[in-house]
């Protein structure tokens, strides 16, 4: 049996949408993933980010169907992304996909898009056993691990997510949004000096770290206080990792999200498994960021456990869910 499902993501700056094909045993190949990103320097502004969805959907759908080669007759489901997200940008995409799955009768899927970024990184990889997930992006920092079939919160931040966080600090210096990429490039010629560090258990906090480094700016390096900030925030997310390894007795890390294409993040955590006999998977780069193949993919594993699925008389009924949580 082959499942082919237009996933369609929309929770902050991405509109996305992707092709995703399945065939009946557990070979996820994707067809096409395709994306429009509304980018302002000052961050992300849900209303004006909404109004470029809005345009971007259609174009953006279209171009998805036609580098997979298909159309919408090929298609068997619809997935969309319920949250967590911005309101006015979820509300963008779940109306895109409830328009295409009335007109063209196909059943609608809704997914955590949470749990989708952690699916296409093991999906996209060579894990095949049971793992702890780091998912770290703009709006989340988690440790988690699936349990008796749920995905379980071990460690989170208590205030601000890491790549919130980054950003945050990015602009205010004037370095632009999204401000990873520029914080990633300055650090590499950067020392460390000393910012506050703080896990609690296996959470950790972000916003003292963001806050001082913005003052330690009056009296040192750009390159430097920017290589300490990563150095602070990916350990405390590295300590969080390595304790939830070994209160599971697991050998295995996933690495997911979009603040997963961070090199030094990467690194620290290939050290920190190599030196506990485990192994890191990390999420290919281009599948990092929010994007509509990991809707997809999670919409088709929805569909065959027959979980968030509408047909034609319940698809009205559907809404989205900003501040879902993966556990829920």
């Amino acid at each position: 049996m082959q499942i082919k499902c237009l996933g369609i993501e929309s929770t902050a700056h991405t509109f996305g949408a992707g092709v995703v094909s399945f065939n009946g045993e557990d070979k996820f190949e994707i067809l096409s993933s395709q994306k429009a990103c509304y980018f302002e320097k000052e961050g992300i502004r849900p209303t004006l980010a909404a109004q470029h969805h809005t345009q971007k959907a259609p174009e953006t759908i279209k171009v998805a169907l036609k580098e997979a080669d298909m159309k919408m007759t090929d298609i068997d489901i619809i997935a969309y992304s319920i949250g967590p997200g911005m309101t006015p940008c979820l509300i963008v995409g779940s109306t895109a996909a409830k328009i295409l799955a009335l007109k063209h009768k196909k059943p609608l899927v809704a997914v955590n898009h949470c749990v989708a970024h952690i699916d296409i990184a093991k999906e996209m990889t060579e894990c095949k056993e049971a793992f702890v997930a780091v998912f770290v992006s703009g709006g989340n920092s988690q440790i988690l691990s699936k349990t008796e079939g749920r995905y379980r919160i071990f460690g989170e931040t208590q205030d601000i997510a890491v790549g919130n966080a980054i950003d945050k600090f990015a602009r205010s210096v004037d370095l632009g949004f999204p401000g990873g990429p520029v914080v990633e490039k300055l650090a590499k010629d950067g020392k460390y000096i000393g910012l506050p560090y703080s896990v609690k258990g296996c959470d950790f906090s972000f916003a003292g770290i963001e806050t001082q480094a913005e003052r330690t700016l009056k009296t040192n390096r750009i390159e430097d206080v920017c290589y300490s900030m990563q150095e602070v925030m990916f350990s405390a997310i590295c300590e969080s990792a390595e304790r939830v390894l070994g209160h599971l007795k697991l050998k295995t890390l996933v690495l997911c999200g979009g603040v997963a294409r961070n090199k030094t993040l990467q690194e620290k955590l290939k050290i920190m498994t190599s030196e506990r006999d485990a192994k890191v998977f990390c999420v290919p780069g281009e599948y990092a960021g929010d994007n509509g193949a990991m809707i997809a993919i999670t919409g088709i594993k929805n569909y065959l456990k027959k979980i968030n699925c509408f047909d034609k008389k319940d698809i009205r009924k559907t809404a989205v869910i900003p501040k879902i949580r993966i556990d829920q």
